[in-house]
């Protein structure tokens, strides 16, 4: 008898005499099972040896899955299955297999095959190990056991992955046909495309990880080409494909077949101390001034190629003059099969402005230098210059008023001369008596015009003088700033020069041509010294402008680059007009959710290492990691 019992047939009246009966049926199975091994295939059903006469053992079977295994797991309805309009209400699932789940990480992009061709790109947002049956191993023993044994019996858990739908991949015009392996068919010929997800995958789908270049590109809506800006990553980890380069290089739509040129329509590079930012902005801008890269103007008679005014606090634009002496050769020609402009650019100048009290000197770059200074002409159509931060809108309208009146009785006038006119007092008292300009607001105006004689008409050429060659097409001009230690004249040039290629932009009837005619790239180190939202008549003026400049900017093709650390202080209507969003590292919160990032990238940001980055271009691409390239692409010191 088992230690279960005995569960042969009971007869109330057997006296035992059964038991003789019962060895002969013994052993007629034992004679039955011998003649089984010399008659053929019957010989595969051997019962294991018996310890005991009334126990009868199981044939053993082979429970090894038959065939190969592919992917990395399968679409799982446990715990429902569904696509839905609202995301929130979307329920997609895969089950992972024990010798995937080392290799899957939050972020990575898998395929899920519909039976016609067509896939679910989708893309893995949490990880969770479930229990596979019901136990409870939060115990001593089974704490115990784990620490005694050394490893971890992953097979008595589910590790499920939660997918995240981005897009159904279809070949438009092409036929699917059956894979020998009975996976769904796949699609030949005809262009990949993408669209919105309107279809749930079957359960026990396979899933496979995204490793096919053009699969990846199309799933996430990245253009085939365009300005170069990094390789698609997950965690600060390259994504690789089966493909040379094996890397995914991420391009910003630069033609205007595919829309505006996203150089048109803005860009904003936010980073902390020591994330990069500069390395990275090198590395764009150097893009934009490639000799192949132009762009159509007055009315597409001509294309020419886009310039760059870069105004520069910290001295370093200039260097990207000079090529970087670590680019090796082997880096260069890996540089050249994919298309990525490198090199110094040898039309660079650096345009120092002369104001009192500082003087530029620098061994950090080769390129020219070139002094210029303000003309106090220029004021008369940006009174906002000399206003001040506290001029209120009454004050704000005299000082027009004043402007006006001097250019009637001096012309073309300097500083000195405009100083001079606010000191007649038989001015101030005819404008007082007349109800012009009440006296004190005439003085408090006179107050805050003045300390400007620094900055305006000193011994160097006119900046309008040197349009020609300040405004080149294929050329970089750098407006170095640091060595200027007074901030109010900083912010007074910088606004200067700024004012006069927007102006000239916008303008039906330009003055000068070669601002208007030219595609430009203005770009804005510190961006947010100069486009804060203050609440003063001179910063209403300065936004607005800037607004203007941003909305009409794929019209005149003018392109705003603006590169800072704080982006929260950036005023929200030029914050708008932003379309191409780069972040690298920041660790202040209120910056991190200034930029405006999806919630799901904006957790990354405070832990991305030098050179990584997030970037947000709805127009462009959904939004991805980055990693930069580890060199500079011109020289940065």
């Amino acid at each position: 008898m088992s230690d279960l019992g005995d569960f042969t047939d009971f007869d109330g009246d057997d006296d035992g005499d059964d038991g003789d009966d019962g060895g002969a049926a013994a052993d007629e199975t034992a004679t039955a099972a011998s003649s089984a091994e010399t008659d053929g295939p019957a010989a595969d059903i051997t019962p294991a040896e018996s310890t005991d006469d009334e126990t009868e053992a199981f044939a053993e079977m082979d429970v090894t899955p038959a065939g190969e295994d592919h992917g990395v797991g399968v679409i799982s309805a446990t715990e429902g299955l569904r696509i839905s309009e609202d995301g929130e209400e979307t329920e997609l699932r895969a089950y992972v297999t024990v010798e995937n789940r080392s290799d899957v990480r939050i972020g990575k992009y898998l395929l899920a095959p519909y039976q016609d061709g067509e896939r679910l790109f989708c893309r893995i947002t949490a990880l969770e190990y479930a229990q596979e049956f019901r136990a409870d191993d939060a115990t001593e023993i089974h704490a115990r056991r784990a620490m005694r044994r050394g490893d971890i019996d992953e097979q008595d858990f589910k590790f499920v992955a939660t997918l995240d739908p981005v897009a159904v991949l279809y070949s438009e015009g092409s036929e699917a046909h059956s894979a020998s392996d009975s996976r769904a068919a796949e699609p030949r010929d005809g262009d990949l495309k993408r669209r919105m997800t309107d279809r749930v995958p079957k359960p026990e789908t396979v899933v496979r990880e995204a490793t096919d270049t053009k699969e990846i590109k199309t799933g996430l809506k990245i253009p085939e080409d365009g300005v170069f800006l990094g390789y698609l990553s997950v965690g600060g980890e390259k994504v690789r494909t089966a493909a040379d380069p094996p890397t995914i290089d991420y391009r910003l739509t630069d033609d205007y077949g595919d829309g505006d040129p996203l150089v048109f329509r803005h860009t904003l590079v936010a980073g902390g101390t020591g994330s990069g930012k500069t390395h990275s902005a090198k590395n764009v801008l150097r893009q934009y001034l490639d000799e192949d890269r132009t762009y159509p103007v007055e009315d597409g008679t001509r294309d020419v190629s886009p310039g760059l005014v870069m105004f520069d606090p910290q001295d370093e634009y200039a260097q990207m003059h000079d090529d970087n002496p670590d680019l090796d050769g082997e880096f260069a020609r890996r540089l050249e099969r994919e298309g990525i402009a490198y090199g110094g650019v040898d039309d660079t100048i650096a345009f120092v402005p002369k104001v009192e009290g500082a003087s530029y000197d620098t061994s950090d770059h080769r390129a020219e230098q070139v002094e210029f200074t303000i003309p106090f002409s220029m004021v008369q159509d940006n009174p906002w210059l000399i206003a001040g931060s506290s001029l209120n809108g009454n004050q704000y309208n005299a000082l027009r008023f004043l402007l006006n009146r001097f250019a009637r009785d001096y012309g073309d006038g300097t500083y000195q001369q405009f100083k001079t006119f606010l000191d007649d007092p038989a001015l101030r008292e005819e404008l007082d008596e007349t109800g012009r300009v009440h006296e004190a607001t005439f003085n408090a105006v006179k107050r805050r015009a003045l300390g400007f004689d620094g900055i305006f008409d000193r011994d160097a050429r006119r900046i309008t003088e040197r349009v020609h060659e300040f405004v080149r097409a294929g050329g970089i001009s750098v407006v170095p700033t640091y060595h200027i230690n007074n901030s109010r004249t900083t912010v007074t040039v910088v606004l200067a020069l700024a004012a006069l290629i927007v102006d000239q932009k916008l303008s039906n009837d330009p003055e000068y041509e070669r601002i208007k005619h030219t595609p430009l790239v203005l770009g804005l180190d510190e961006a947010h010294n100069f486009l804060s939202e203050v609440d003063s008549v001179q910063g209403e003026q300065i936004i607005g402008k800037f607004t203007e400049a941003a909305k009409q900017g794929r019209k005149e093709r003018l392109g705003l680059f603006l590169i800072t650390q704080d982006p929260q202080d950036i005023a929200d209507p030029v914050f708008k007009q932003i379309n191409s969003t780069v972040v690298l590292n920041l660790g202040d919160d209120d910056a991190i959710s200034a930029v405006n990032i999806p919630a799901s990238l904006e957790q990354k940001v405070p832990y991305m290492e030098k050179g990584q980055k997030v970037v947000y271009s709805p127009d462009n691409s959904e939004p991805v990691e980055l990693v930069g390239l580890s060199k500079c692409l011109t020289n940065h010191e």
